[in-house]
């Protein structure tokens, strides 16, 4: 699965917007997004390591990198 699928996938199970998350989005980091930039970035694959730490804050996930 890639991670436009993983992460809409996430999304919908947790009954979160697109718009919802721009906006939980905007007020996290201070940076206005739309729904349609996150759907830029999903669609580029451009999404920063900072951003994706912000989604899944905001769904009520953790991201772990290890070794």
């Amino acid at each position: 699965m890639d991670n436009k699928s993983y992460i809409k996938s996430l999304l919908v199970l947790n009954k979160m917007p697109i718009a919802k998350l721009a906006q939980k989005m905007t007020e996290l980091l201070g940076k206005k997004y739309s729904r349609g930039s996150i759907y830029g970035k999903l669609d580029r694959d451009s999404l920063t390591f900072k951003e994706i730490q912000a989604i899944a804050k905001i769904i009520g996930y953790k991201v772990k990198v290890e070794p």
